[in-house]
């Protein structure tokens, strides 16, 4: 199905038809233009994927009366996961009820794609971080429930396939609450119950929904963290969800795992990415039996990225945070793969970019946004102003890159 998406998705048809050599005689005048191509990730916390990428656009239009330009959503799985494909595919977005990680009732996003046979879920639109107030944040009583009620929903809604990101959890249940939403049945020593994290070590056995899970679901994800251990969910990204007790964790992590794999008949508590978003990969595995795919070459591909690179004279992308974390499998690394691959020069664009040898390498060249002395929070409230402002004073060398 992959590859019937990314031909959907060729991109944004009124610059796609500008730069396609058989699109007719009506663009033969549009050949000896430059064509630029923006996939920008999303500054989190100042602007999105789309709204950097226009503003991009717009900064090198004071200086390009002339180019044709082709904007395409990034994103690696992360948040943004469901704009670059819901837009990408011309598909609709559906708000659904369901409940944040600490079980407060919110409305969520979710995409709907080829006439809704297709779903798009962030998990971080239910259960993501930043819709904790940082004082209220409790990872122990956190849950992932609110993502599996999405996943009910949107099959409920006539979806038989699920492209889900799961960046920016608030969560460390090893996907508990998606088990329980998705009608899983937890027994005890006194019959069923309905644990949360901290009564899950009274479980002694996993029993299958009454009605099983068809729906197929992949994976968008780009850790390779195992569950458990010194590199597993609750030690690598615990401690930014407020994890304190690595312990606690652990053995609720372990128990899950030792009932779930007894339920599936397979050990998946080791797949690269079962740790990630706080062990919700191997909750997807063994409650949804979801395949974990690189974020970055799952958007890549349905956005139909390499071919728009290939066509375009210029590539530019970038984060809000450009570093040496960018190069390892981040979306503007894969933007600058393919363009090298394709023999195209590449820019990034980021809010601000670490001085290291590596990131200098990695693009042709590098535009920070945000000015030295301006405070952190005034630059996200102006990203899309400091975005132009910045581009249009830098179009000659970044135009210049091309060349």
């Amino acid at each position: 199905m992959k590859g019937d998406l990314g031909k959907k998705m060729g991109g944004n048809q009124a610059y796609a038809s500008a730069v396609d050599p058989e699109a007719g005689p009506e663009n033969i005048a549009f050949q000896d233009l430059m064509r630029i191509l923006i996939a920008v990730d999303k500054y989190k916390g100042g602007a999105s994927s789309s709204q950097i990428a226009k503003a991009i656009e717009k900064g090198l239009k004071k200086a390009l009366k002339e180019a044709v330009f082709d904007i395409c959503p990034l994103a690696d799985g992360g948040e943004g996961t469901t704009e670059a494909l819901t837009n990408a595919g011309q598909g609709n977005l559906r708000e659904i009820a369901t409940e944040n990680a600490l079980g407060w009732p919110i409305s969520a996003q979710i995409g709907l794609l080829d006439q809704g046979r297709t779903a798009v879920i962030e998990m971080s639109a239910a259960s993501g971080l930043a819709m904790i107030p940082s004082d209220k944040r409790n990872p122990m009583k956190s849950s992932t429930l609110g993502t599996g009620i999405l996943m009910c929903k949107a099959v409920a809604a006539g979806s038989s396939k699920l492209l889900m990101g799961i960046g920016g959890s608030a969560t460390n249940d090893g996907g508990l609450g998606v088990a329980i939403a998705l009608g899983y049945r937890f027994k005890g020593r006194d019959g069923l119950f309905r644990p949360s994290l901290e009564t899950l070590l009274e479980a002694v056995e996993i029993l299958p929904p009454e009605k099983p899970w068809t729906a197929e679901v992949v994976v968008a994800c780009d850790v390779d963290n195992p569950l458990l251990g010194p590199k597993g969910a609750t030690r690598i990204y615990g401690p930014q969800k407020g994890v304190r007790d690595f312990g606690w964790f652990e053995a609720r992590l372990e128990k899950l795992a030792d009932l779930a794999e007894a339920l599936a008949g397979r050990r998946l508590r080791d797949v690269p990415g079962a740790g990630a978003a706080g062990g919700l990969g191997f909750g997807l595995m063994a409650f949804a039996n979801a395949r974990l795919e690189s974020g970055f070459e799952l958007v890549a591909s349905c956005t139909g990225l390499a071919e728009r690179v290939r066509r375009a004279d210029l590539v530019i992308t970038g984060e809000g945070r450009l570093d040496e974390q960018t190069l390892n499998g981040k979306g503007p690394a894969g933007v600058a793969r393919m363009a090298r691959a394709a023999g195209r020069r590449v820019v990034a664009v980021a809010g601000s970019a670490q001085d290291s040898a590596a990131v200098r390498a990695a693009f042709d060249l590098t535009v920070s946004v945000k000015p030295p002395d301006m405070p952190l929070e005034e630059a996200m409230r102006r990203t899309e102003e400091l975005v132009e402002s910045a581009v249009a004073a830098q179009a000659s060398a970044i135009v210049g890159a091309a060349g």
